[in-house]
């Protein structure tokens, strides 16, 4: 029997779908590149803003026309659409023979049993279940680089913030458990190890016993000299100077530091429900840069927050071309009548909102298209020495020859 497998949204949702394929692998099910010869199709979706569940549904709904022209016997949709609107979901989306919630991923082979059944609806709570483990099948699907989901869910309240609803409280693995499973995926050839979690820099403050991402990095740089390892997802909150310091130390950690600030006006993050200020923001990068001075910074930031002034966007985009960040992404608020933020007075027009993302990605743009012309040109003058050094004195001049079509 076939599954073909959809997973949307972010690094996180793939390793669920992983999870899920490898257990149905183990079970005897054979996944498909085609949904048109699949017995079973599976979206695995996100709902994190508006445009998400949109593109979740979208997705739904074009898969589901496979139920009728091939042979699909059986439509199941989990993840965090059902998680967000429950019940709800199972009249807006006929077409569909079962919902698995966040919590309920472990279900996916009574799913896609071919029993006659009404349809199914699990949604058990995101805490109640207990987070993979080394040992648990996965089909890895991003060679020759594997995401370790090192923590589920959120234990933080920002207002705009569906996650914790969908995830639940934070929720740590073992230092020993995340290094086995580590170990295996070095032993299979993988050559880079991606961290993530929700808030990957608050790994380890939930556990009995004492951990933190310090500890953790330092144990998996271990492993090997021949791999790469980098971290997604931190928190401005719970980086530390301990983090930054042990990425300074360790060859094979990337010094690439992933942080979504979201804002830099006080006001503003006060009723995102963040903890910090424009000025811990300024010396977080400013600590990074000094001790790490090549490390390069990611952040994302939300225009157009319920309240967010013409002098609050201007704090923004000046912060942003002040720290100039390497990579940098824009989301536009996502209202919705779940989240707390919904009930803040003054909201941003969705057309200003749109235009104040246009205006930092236009800046971002110049910063950028600037950074890799100078990543550009000292890859240049490292390939030239390299070729000095080795004595290669005669390749420029064969490859103008060729240029020059001298056939030679």
């Amino acid at each position: 029997m076939k599954i073909y497998l959809v997973s949307l949204g972010c690094a996180r949702n793939l390793v669920d779908s992983e999870i899920m394929a490898g257990k149905l692998n183990t079970a005897g099910w054979t996944l498909s590149e085609d949904p048109e010869e699949a017995d079973v199709i599976i979206v695995n979706t996100c709902s994190f803003i508006e445009a998400a569940a949109d593109e979740s549904i979208d997705t739904i709904l074009a898969l589901a026309a496979y139920k009728q022209k091939s042979v699909c016997r059986r439509l199941i949709v989990t993840g965090c659409l059902p998680e967000r609107y429950r019940e709800e979901i199972i009249s807006a989306l006929p077409e569909v023979d079962a919902f698995l919630g966040t919590g309920a991923y472990d279900r996916i082979l009574e799913a896609v049993q071919d029993t006659p059944l009404p349809v199914m609806c699990l949604l058990p709570d995101p805490d109640a279940i207990s987070v993979s483990c080394a040992d648990t099948p996965r089909e890895l699907t991003t060679w020759p680089v594997a995401y370790l989901k090192i923590a589920e869910g959120c234990s933080r309240r920002c207002t705009y913030c569906i996650i914790p609803r969908l995830r639940g409280n934070q929720k740590s693995r073992s230092i020993e458990d995340i290094v086995a499973e580590a170990e295996k995926w070095v032993a299979a050839g993988i050559r880079e190890l991606t961290l993530v979690a929700q808030d990957t820099t608050a790994y380890g403050q939930d556990l009995a016993d004492p951990a933190d991402l310090s500890s953790l990095l330092e144990r998996l740089s271990l492993l090997s000299d021949d791999i790469w390892i980098r971290f997604l997802y931190g928190h401005p909150e719970s980086i530390t100077e301990r983090i930054i310091r042990t990425v300074a130390d360790l060859p094979n950690v990337c010094s690439y530091f992933d942080i979504p600030v979201q804002h830099v006006s006080d006001r503003i993050l006060k009723h995102m429900g963040r903890h910090y200020g424009k000025q811990d923001l300024i010396r977080l990068f400013d600590d990074i840069r000094t001790i790490i001075p090549d490390a390069s910074l990611r952040t994302t930031v939300i225009t157009g927050f319920p309240g967010e002034t013409d002098e609050d966007f201007e704090l923004l985009l000046s912060f942003i071309k002040t720290v100039q960040f390497d990579h940098l992404g824009v989301f536009v608020y996502s209202d919705a009548d779940d989240l707390p933020s919904h009930h803040l007075p003054n909201p941003v027009s969705p057309r200003i909102a749109g235009q104040r993302r246009s205006w930092i990605m236009n800046v971002q743009k110049k910063i950028s298209t600037r950074k890799n012309k100078k990543h550009l040109e000292n890859n240049i003058c490292l390939l030239s020495s390299h070729l000095n050094r080795v004595g290669i004195y005669g390749y420029q001049y064969r490859l103008s020859d060729s240029r020059n079509n001298t056939g030679r």
